[in-house]
């Protein structure tokens, strides 16, 4: 959410981010938030005049009745009474003013890094950098599905009938290198000296609203029927809401959290899920990681955290390559995003597997996170998140690159320790 003074003294670039993210519909909010911002402040400024006036006649009173003008005295008490209701019906217009002006504000995007390119869709984000070789193998490499099939290490049938489409029963070999590919990445993280944390995989309302925009909300969360929390889509959401109506000193900064958790998304106007297979799914399993720190380090940050994700998957033997994505790409709360993405042999083209994002002051703004700097003054924290690894999908990417001919997978020598010494894994059926 940005700063109504700023959207006031500066419509015209507000307007042109909007038309940069081709949000075109949203570009009266502008004018709306600038008029509803006007009518607050002169409401405002007549409470303040009507206090302030009767503060100074009141005090009239008392001299008049001794005085024995006891009709002046009542005439002023009048006056007092009338503005006292004019005080509580501005009072109540206020509250409304308020509330409507931060919907309006809430609705507006985030202004983006001059950085970012301007695109439509995803179709028109840019690639950075690629790390690693990709290789197309000379054998025929099978869809991700039927690799852990062979390990009868994945069952959609069951899954199916307990839950619906778009989850899914991980088993024995496969299930193991789920939780080991976690273990590792949790370490990876803490050896990069991030604090790891177990977050709550609920959340109220005021912290869903805080770290994303409606839309997405509309299209990720389940809510508890009942009750004020919904599930978690990711854990950066819970992890940034741990600081909410927070107001950290500056010296604490930056603070640098990894966390595990499940993750549960309704996928509401995706691709669809997949019946045979875990690329787009109801639930999954992620190591996310996250920073608060100040304005000024943000940039700092975000390159470290995306170089994080491309040097964990690097040490498991997995091509992949940055992309920046383009303006109408990113959510509304985002200043800079850059994706990772996976090589994938069997298609023969990169896949997403996880996304770093800068979100300026935006998340902290509402979810009243600031600063107490050197000198006593306090500003909002910047926040930044970004994925570590989350299979299964990072999990399809790992089988397809270290599939062999004879249908075995390899276990990169980092990986070892967390899957008991194992090397290979051969599976129970070809």
């Amino acid at each position: 959410m940005l700063d109504i003074k700023f959207v006031r003294e500066n419509p015209e670039i507000v307007k042109q981010n909007i038309r940069n993210k081709f949000q075109e519909h949203k570009l009266e909010l502008v004018d709306k938030a600038i008029e509803l911002d006007k009518k607050n402040r002169e409401i405002k400024g007549e409470v303040e005049g009507l206090r302030a006036n009767r503060k100074k006649v009141s005090k009239q009173i008392g001299g008049l009745m001794a005085q024995g003008k006891k009709e002046e005295a009542e005439e002023i008490k009048k006056q007092i009474a009338a503005e006292g209701e004019r005080i509580d019906e501005l009072t109540a217009l206020e509250k409304q003013v308020e509330e409507d002006l931060k919907k309006c504000m809430m609705l507006i995007p985030n202004i983006i890094d001059p950085s970012v390119p301007i695109g439509k869709n995803d179709t028109e984000n840019v690639e950075v950098q690629r790390y690693g070789e990709p290789v197309v193998p000379d054998f025929e490499v099978p869809y991700h599905a039927q690799i852990m099939e062979s390990f009868d290490g994945l069952d959609l049938d069951s899954a199916r009938r307990v839950a619906g489409n778009g989850f899914y029963y991980l088993m024995g070999d496969i299930a193991r290198l789920h939780s080991s590919v976690i273990s590792y990445a949790r370490d990876f993280m803490i050896n990069r000296g991030f604090t790891y944390c177990v977050p709550p995989f609920m959340i109220r309302s005021d912290v869903v609203t805080g770290v994303m925009s409606f839309e997405e909300m509309d299209a990720m969360m389940y809510k508890i029927e009942g009750e004020d929390l919904y599930l978690i889509g990711t854990s950066e959401h819970s992890m940034i809401g741990k600081f909410i109506d927070q107001i950290i000193p500056e010296e604490q900064l930056p603070k640098t959290l990894t966390s595990y958790s499940p993750c549960f998304r309704k996928e509401k106007g995706a691709h669809g899920i997949e019946e045979r297979g875990v690329y787009r799914i109801h639930q999954f399993e992620k190591q996310e990681m996250i920073v608060v720190c100040k304005p000024e380090d943000s940039k700092m940050w975000f390159d470290k955290l995306w170089q994080n994700t491309v040097d964990l998957f690097r040490s498991l033997d997995i091509p992949v390559r940055t992309l920046e994505c383009c303006s109408g790409d990113l959510a509304d709360l985002k200043v800079k995003s850059v994706d990772v993405e996976a090589w994938s042999p069997r298609q023969k083209k990169y896949f997403e597997v996880g996304s770093c994002s800068n979100l300026g002051d935006a998340q902290a703004r509402r979810l009243r996170i600031r600063v107490n700097g050197e000198k006593g003054n306090k500003y909002f924290a910047h926040t930044l998140n970004n994925t570590v690894v989350a299979p299964p999908r990072m999990l399809i990417a790992f089988l397809e690159n270290n599939l062999q001919a004879d249908g075995t997978v390899k276990i990169p020598e980092a990986l070892q320790p967390y899957m008991g010494g194992t090397k290979v894994l051969v599976p129970n059926k070809k």
